[in-house]
């Protein structure tokens, strides 16, 4: 059952890491042309747009896929109700994302003032950024659409067509030496905006010909569905997001000292990037694979397997990054790297997001959506109290700590939930030995570090990065020779 769901996690894998990282070529540029501060507004304009997306997408992702796989398990006019299914759903995201962009056109001097110093010498940032998200909303029911119907090929070369744009014309600019003029950091959200607009076009023809019309009835039974996960989606988000709120108005010291902290922390979480970009890879394939119409027990044992398999890659990721953390710091300017101390913090938070993520499938299967409020919102609520005890005495790095603690509070949550309502024979032992020893072998890391050079501390470090590859293969029992082997057939056709 595995075989589909790795198929897809490595094509959906391939080329979201190809298409992630032209984007994460604008990291190391942009943390080398803009100070602190200016790298700051970046990252709080990138940390709000995430949450516009999940309030207009209104949870209609994942209603799609159940309610396409609902037209396939009743038959009939199967073609025709799924294409009822794409137009309402289509039709309501599209129609909210254009309400919130006329808002925020009309309210944009008094959302600019909330948003600070920066936002009210620049108000024309305001709104780009809403057209922007206007614009991605609109794409995103076509975008789920071809991942539906398996067109991954299709998906990807979208996605890298906006990505490779965007990169064009972020370093366009730079080297017409735009982001020196007033406009500034206004230069990346119109690379951004050109980006998306043309990504839309491009996506036009893949809906053949269906226009968004919103069903009511239908639309009634797949709100019922939604609202949970549009809820829980708000209360996750800003739980994912919110921390880069609270620096900015909580770190101490004055508004422009908070931004600059703002920028350290935002660079150092681009570069634990990888593990977000295997989590959201994973996501891409699982999600419309364990949604489809497994039967219960088929179910419960491929999520069991791919939680096992999904911690073991984690473990592997973690430890690449933190044990070779000083090489991945050059990703960075040298202003930034003054907040890499909190990169194994975040990349632990990271790895816990997407143990949740695994966790989450059995109800939204089950259509018992309102589990996901209940865990989101515990999230939040850690998050928020945290954060005003944290962040105030620690800044960005009280940021960091808040994020692992909430990320580990929903986890165990989830998993107390499950067992209760949905009990799932996850290896539990082998879970924990992964964890175990990425714990030990980082300690044994820092541990060497005060008694090595740095030349020495690196030689140790692929030792144990070595040995922990070398222990995941013997314990799982991987045919190392026959991957390769079938690598190499299929490289040969």
């Amino acid at each position: 059952m595995l075989e589909k769901l790795a198929k897809q996690t490595a094509i959906y894998g391939i080329s979201t890491i190809v298409v992630r990282f032209l984007n994460y070529l604008l990291t190391p540029y942009y943390t080398r042309i803009f100070d602190q501060g200016e790298y700051g507004i970046v990252t709080d304009i990138y940390a709000l747009i995430p949450f516009a997306l999940v309030l207009l997408s209104m949870g209609m992702e994942s209603s799609y896929f159940r309610f396409t796989t609902r037209a396939e398990e009743q038959g009939g006019d199967v073609a025709g109700n799924k294409r009822k299914v794409f137009a309402t759903t289509w039709g309501v995201t599209s129609l909210a994302a254009t309400l919130f962009f006329l808002v925020i056109l009309g309210l944009n001097a008094p959302i600019s003032r909330v948003m600070g110093e920066a936002y009210v010498a620049h108000p024309e940032y305001v709104p780009i950024v809403a057209a922007i998200v206007m614009l991605d909303i609109w794409a995103i029911i076509p975008f789920a659409r071809l991942r539906e119907q398996g067109r991954a090929l299709r998906f990807v070369m979208l996605k890298a067509l906006g990505m490779m744009l965007n990169l064009g014309l972020a370093i366009g600019f730079g080297v017409a030496g735009l982001y020196s003029t007033k406009f500034g950091v206004g230069w990346v959200l119109i690379a951004n905006l050109a980006s998306s607009a043309v990504t839309l076009v491009a996506l036009i023809p893949t809906v053949e010909r269906t226009l968004p019309r919103i069903d009511r009835e239908l639309l009634r039974r797949i709100f019922v569905y939604s609202l949970p996960l549009l809820i829980s989606g708000i209360a996750g988000t800003a739980n994912e997001f919110i921390d880069r709120q609270m620096i900015k108005y909580l770190a101490p010291g004055s508004e422009a000292e908070a931004m600059a902290e703002l920028g350290v922390y935002g660079a150092i979480v681009k570069i634990a990037v990888v593990m977000t970009l295997f989590t959201q890879m994973y996501r891409l394939a699982a999600e419309p694979f364990f949604l489809s119409g497994f039967k219960k027990e088929e179910f419960k044992e491929a999520n069991a397997a791919a939680m096992k398999y999904f911690v073991m890659a984690s473990v592997l990721i973690f430890l690449g990054i933190v044990l070779f953390r000083d090489l991945f710091a050059l990703i960075v300017g040298s202003r930034f790297r003054e907040g890499i101390d909190i990169l194994p913090v975040v990349l632990g938070a990271n790895v816990l997001g997407g143990i949740w993520l695994n966790l989450s499938f059995w109800y939204k299967r089950e259509e018992k959506t309102k589990y996901a409020a209940y865990i989101t919102f515990l999230g939040l609520g850690v998050t928020l109290a945290l954060s005003f005890i944290l962040v105030p005495k620690m800044g960005f790095r009280g940021a960091a700590w808040v994020r692992l603690v909430a990320e580990g509070a929903m986890v165990v949550w989830s998993y107390i939930l499950c067992r209760k309502h949905y009990p799932m024979p996850y290896d539990l032992r082998r879970i924990g030995e992964y964890i175990a020893l990425a714990v030990v072998v980082y300690a044994l890391s820092e541990l060497a570090l005060q008694q090595m050079n740095h030349t020495l501390w690196l030689c140790c470090n692929v030792v144990l990065f070595g040995s922990v590859v070398l222990f995941a293969v013997w314990r799982e029992k991987i045919d190392v020779k026959g991957l390769v082997r079938a690598a190499i057939a299929k490289f040969r056709r």
